[in-house]
């Protein structure tokens, strides 16, 4: 596992307790205040511990692993990945981790077509929203500041704060 620091782009800042995933992907937001900085694996170890489940070599190998990678990913491919690495993982081991990961708000499942789910890191990363073509499967990635804006609006009139979002349109590309 390699080690983070306050200036690694997968250090989030805290709010109210709880890492927010405000953060680009390359980029931490460093707005002027006292927020305390979290690693990620300190935020996954704190999810396990709630959970009574241990920080094992195999759970951080594929939360390094994720970390590694850039956008979506399958697990077939991050298991793949892991034993091109060396690492002596087992499919179980990693379908378990990703249902954690998940089940922790670190990462996020993708329908992308009807056959294999993707999965995609999105603690500590700005929204990443698609449309994605239901003949050919492709996908295109798009930023809208109005989704943001509706996404507070709503939490606001709702009481909430808003710490991401996930928008995927489904369509036919021309």
């Amino acid at each position: 596992m390699r080690a983070t620091t306050a200036g690694d782009p997968f250090v989030v800042p805290r709010v109210d307790g709880i890492a927010a995933p405000t953060a680009e992907a390359v980029e931490v937001d460093r707005a002027p205040a006292v927020a305390a900085f979290v690693p990620l694996c300190a935020v996954f170890r704190r999810f396990l511990k709630s959970r009574d489940l241990k920080y094992t070599q195999e759970r951080a190998d594929v939360l390094d692993a994720i970390i590694a990678r850039d956008g979506a990913f399958e697990a077939e491919e991050l298991l793949l990945d892991l034993r091109a690495r060396g690492h002596d993982v087992s499919k179980a081991t990693v379908y378990r981790t990703i249902r954690l990961l998940l089940d922790a708000g670190i990462i996020t499942q993708s329908l992308f077509d009807a056959k294999q789910s993707h999965y995609e890191l999105i603690y500590g990363r700005e929204p990443r929203d698609f449309m994605v073509c239901m003949k050919t499967g492709r996908r295109v990635e798009f930023r809208n500041n109005e989704l943001t804006a509706l996404r507070n609006r709503i939490c606001m009139e709702l009481g909430w704060k808003p710490v991401g979002h996930r928008f995927q349109i489904f369509a036919i590309a021309p």
